[in-house]
């Protein structure tokens, strides 16, 4: 079971940014250097993957130019000798092979996925969300990757979170197999109070088998009138054998204005350029009474 494909849902309306992404796609918003789409990429391609699809929509035409050449902008670069900025904006496009397709329809994640069925073929992938930015000594992705490859089955990557989080999320039915790995045997999306199954939760990671298409297919509106992915594990995990891996690095919800600072703050902290001026800044201005930063 080799995992050399991987789908990035991007269609979403960003709607807990606005009104930034009123304009600009959520996904294209800089954590520091970078937009956040292309740690999100980055981890794929550290994982193994070879080839990516980006699922778009209408208005997110800057993350295809954002993946590719820019002649006039990298010929300027190289006239004023500026060879890592040059460097820096010629590699995106040498990640991987990307690809794009849009999602005509606003139909939810689960409608997104099965956008990915004519891409994905016959093949196991796997499926990074773009709000969902992950850092740990070894990507997420790859720890899915080997524990689907273990057991020849799906994973999902699954922490434990809040009782409050839960019904934001959704909750696993889960026994152990091993440390950090669940069979999986349902799921709920956003359980309502008294119903969930556990407080492991489903975030942003997934090894799919092509099994899910045909699933996706049939399976009706849920949790806000949307296709949900969810649904169709719940289905899926009923009749293959599916995993949960407790995984092993922090997550950043990037998605909400609060997310996004956290991991602005703290890459910055891990920065070599930005980490010592921001400890400097902090240790000269926190306490300080300036009273027009209060």
């Amino acid at each position: 079971m080799k995992v050399r494909k991987a789908v990035i849902p991007a269609a979403g309306l960003g709607t807990r940014m606005l009104p930034a992404t009123k304009s600009i796609p959520k996904e294209m918003l800089p954590l520091l250097d970078k937009p956040a789409i292309q740690y999100i990429v980055e981890e794929a391609v550290d994982s193994g993957i070879e080839d990516i699809l980006i699922i778009t929509n209408r208005g997110k035409h800057a993350i295809e130019d954002y993946f590719d050449y820019s002649p006039e902008l990298e010929e300027s670069l190289l006239k004023a000798n500026k060879t890592s900025f040059y460097e820096s904006v010629r590699h995106p496009a040498q990640l991987a092979n990307i690809l794009f397709v849009r999602q005509k329809e606003t139909k939810g994640l689960g409608h997104a996925v099965w956008c990915a069925k004519e891409f994905v073929g016959d093949e196991p992938f796997s499926v990074l969300l773009g709000d969902d930015i992950m850092y740990g000594e070894k990507p997420v992705t790859r720890q899915l990757i080997d524990a689907a490859e273990k057991y020849h089955a799906s994973a999902v990557g699954a922490q434990w979170v809040s009782d409050e989080a839960v019904g934001k999320y959704c909750s696993l039915k889960i026994e152990e197999l091993e440390d950090r790995i669940y069979r999986m045997y349902d799921v709920i999306e956003k359980p309502p109070p008294g119903k969930k199954f556990s407080n492991y939760a489903i975030l942003g990671r997934y090894v799919l088998t092509a099994e899910i298409f045909p699933i996706l297919e049939k399976t009706p509106p849920g949790h806000g009138g949307e296709i949900q992915l969810t649904d169709g594990l719940c289905t899926l995990c009923k009749q293959s054998t599916m995993v949960a891996v407790d995984f092993d690095a922090k997550r950043y919800d990037t998605g909400n204005l609060i997310g996004f600072m956290e991991a602005t703050l703290e890459f910055g902290l891990r920065h070599p350029e930005v980490g010592p001026w921001l400890r400097e800044y902090y240790s000269t201005t926190r306490f300080a009474p300036h009273h027009d930063l209060v």
